[in-house]
């Protein structure tokens, strides 16, 4: 092997109740459901990503100092999933319509419109459109 070889990337929330998110995730942003995993993990395709929605847990002999928690601060962000629209007001209106909580209405901010909303667990999202 000559590089770093993979085939895809996952990302991974870590949330309080996976049938929730898991439901979130389904009827707001349209995600599919790949799998269910003991009541603790769902596997999610969103829009040809990997979105892996688990439970919190301490930690485990490969990750001995490791312990996931869903967002104690949904103000203190360390990441966040964006999603490229066309039409930020259309989306942000669809998504409001679904149940999204957005923190304001799209701005424009001069080259982009965006609007930031959460998921259930307070995980910071986006929506932004390239004008």
């Amino acid at each position: 092997m000559d590089g770093f070889e993979a085939s895809a990337v996952t990302h991974l929330l870590v949330v309080a109740d996976a049938e929730r998110a898991r439901d979130w995730y389904v009827d707001v942003l349209d995600a599919s459901v790949y799998g269910e995993y003991g009541g603790t993990s769902v596997v999610l395709e969103l829009l040809g990503s990997w979105l892996l929605l688990v439970t919190g847990a301490g930690p485990t002999p490969d990750k001995p100092t490791v312990e996931f928690a869903p967002p104690r601060d949904p103000d203190l962000v360390s990441s966040e999933l964006i999603f490229r629209v066309d039409d930020c007001w259309a989306s942000y209106e669809l998504l409001h319509a679904r149940g999204a909580r957005f923190l304001t209405e799209p701005v424009d901010r001069g080259g982009e419109i965006r609007a930031f909303f959460r998921d259930p667990d307070g995980h910071l999202l986006e929506i932004s459109e390239l004008t």
